[in-house]
């Protein structure tokens, strides 16, 4: 049975917590966050993680939702971050099938595009041998009429062919989740909706944090030996806290992704094309949905909900009717969208798209730990990188030594399916099993994707919670997954269900408005609410699906 992991332990966790000195505490729940507390926790080390939102609320949610090995990159002579992302990718395959997936990906060529026809056979041979792609997933080039059969509705004018490569898709919010779930499940503690409040210091070195729970407005301190600042888009925001901005600072840009439907957009095959003014963008069908992305601007403004611009919106869809032009988009054909923030480092004189997405440590003189920049495929390695730091910090201070990192060959939770050789048998097994328990196939298989091996404790919630689904007006397959996100992700809000634990507020956000209400009456009797903190949460829910489907004035 896995260990409970929900904010209905937060008390007596925090309890547990007070006045103990622990190994490491990371600010931040985001895949940086996770990934750390997995690395940490798995040698023996012991750590928290706080996190001010929901997990993988900033940008861990809001990415173009690829592991992908870097092309890109490869464009801007970054060598070596194509040749370390595009080895990661395979490894956080392996690791979670369920949230990972092989994309094959279309890359027309076409006169003043980025790259010709030459130079797009040498590039993805030089990435497919960089980022060690296996054989069977290596690069081929392909005529006009190979292209437009891979995807009649690519553009025929002045096409001149296509590369044909591998990406590998993912559920960016989920993958942060299962990887914060396997550390838990080793013995680290996550919190959500705790905010760092307050540095501590004692002889002019950071030992604590004064916390925030932002579920019940209580304060408490935690005390640890190592502190690790990894939250992303405010890094500086904690560095100015400290009083150690300096140097190096962030700068932040914003990606904006559009989703329509594939009734509108019928894309069979996922494409990654230039835009007339030589930006790349990608198109990915994905659950009978097309989402476009993404952009890259500058961004000064809120940075815990950024919002979709009408430029940003109409920017894309003129990529789109560029690119595919018999779809003709407009913007009623527009489901949803959503916004996030990279935080890069900044490079003077470069414009967005140019700064390098490689990560980079400070360490202050009180000994805050910053890890900033880097990208969701390369989490793993920028994890080693902080962890291998703290165990030898650890060991200079302590004299206790700790082994190097495991997680390469650590399955994230979900992710025990017999690695992705085992993910295809695995899949129709469970799929029959759901249908088994009286849930359509459809319903299984979308369960089986989003839970991978922690799937039979959903289907135990769909044969223990008939009854109550009924009563609160539920299908069973709903009720069992906010009953698992209730008991074991760590759901506190409906916003958290709907957007991060489902995905529905991107790509199907008609579902959300169906389920809304019954979601909200279920979670306020498992959650003890009171009236007036249910139509809190309903009002904050409503504010989200304004900002995922509508617009505001550029």
């Amino acid at each position: 049975m896995a260990i409970p992991f929900t904010v209905k332990e937060r008390s007596r966790l925090q309890t547990e917590l007070a006045g103990k000195q622990l190994d490491l505490l990371v600010i931040g729940g985001g895949i940086t966050g996770a990934g750390i507390a997995l690395d940490a926790q798995s040698r023996g080390i012991e750590t928290v993680v706080i996190e001010m939102q929901d997990f993988a609320a900033g940008t861990s949610s809001r990415s173009t939702k690829l592991v992908h090995g870097g092309l890109r990159y490869l464009k801007q002579l970054e060598v070596g971050l194509v040749a370390e992302v595009g080895k990661e990718r395979a490894i956080v395959y392996e690791n979670g099938p369920h949230v990972t997936t092989p994309e094959w990906m279309l890359l027309p060529i076409i006169p003043g595009g980025s790259l010709g026809k030459f130079a797009t056979s040498v590039g993805l041979k030089v990435y497919d041998f960089l980022a060690g792609v296996k054989k069977s997933e290596r690069r081929r080039m392909l005529s006009k009429e190979e292209a437009l059969q891979m995807e009649p509705l690519l553009r025929k004018e002045d096409l001149k062919g296509a590369g044909y490569y591998v990406e590998y898709r993912t559920d960016d919010a989920r993958l942060t989740l299962e990887v914060l779930k396997k550390a838990v499940s080793l013995g680290a503690k996550a919190f959500n909706y705790m905010k760092a409040e307050e540095l501590c210091y004692e002889g002019g070195k950071l030992t604590g944090v004064l916390v925030r729970d932002l579920l019940t407005d209580e304060t408490f301190r935690l005390k640890a030996k190592k502190i690790v600042n990894a939250t992303g888009p405010w890094v500086d925001e904690l560095r100015e806290m400290d009083g150690s901005k300096k140097g190096k600072t962030i700068h932040w840009t914003k990606g904006v992704h559009l989703v329509v439907d594939q009734k509108r957009f019928p894309l069979r095959q996922a494409v990654y094309f230039d835009t007339p003014d030589q930006r790349m963008v990608f198109a990915i069908p994905r659950d009978g949905k097309t989402y476009i992305g993404t952009t890259d601007t500058d961004y000064h403004n809120d940075l815990v909900n950024p919002r979709v611009t009408e430029e940003d919106r109409d920017y894309l869809i003129r990529a789109v009717n560029h690119m595919f032009p018999e779809i003709q988009l407009t913007k009623g054909d527009v489901e949803a969208f959503w916004a996030g923030i990279r935080p890069l480092i900044h490079e003077e004189g470069k414009s967005p798209s140019e700064i390098s997405r490689k990560d980079e440590i400070f360490r202050s003189a009180t000994g805050l730990i910053t890890i900033a920049g880097g990208k969701l495929t390369g989490y793993r390695k920028m994890a080693e990188k902080v962890v291998d730091l703290i165990a030898k910090e650890l060991k200079k201070e302590t004299g206790k030594s700790y082994p190097g990192c495991q997680t390469e060959r650590i399955a994230i939770s979900g992710g025990e399916v017999g690695g992705s050789q085992g993910w295809r048998t695995f899949l129709a097994q469970k799929q029959q099993q759901g249908i088994d328990i009286g849930l359509t196939s459809e319903e299984s298989l979308r369960l089986v994707k989003l839970y991978g091996s922690n799937v039979d404790e959903v289907f135990a919630w769909v044969g223990r919670g008939r009854q109550e689904a009924q009563h609160f007006g539920l299908l069973p397959a709903v009720y069992a997954t906010v009953m698992y996100g209730i008991e074991q992700e760590s759901v506190a809000k409906p916003v958290d269900y709907f957007i991060r634990r489902t995905g529905s507020m991107f790509f199907d956000i008609n579902w959300v408005k169906e389920w809304k209400e019954p979601v909200l009456t279920l979670m306020k009797e498992k959650l003890g609410w009171s009236q007036s903190q249910m139509e809190t949460y309903a009002d904050e829910l409503e504010e989200a699906i304004i900002i995922a489907t509508e617009t505001v004035n550029s």
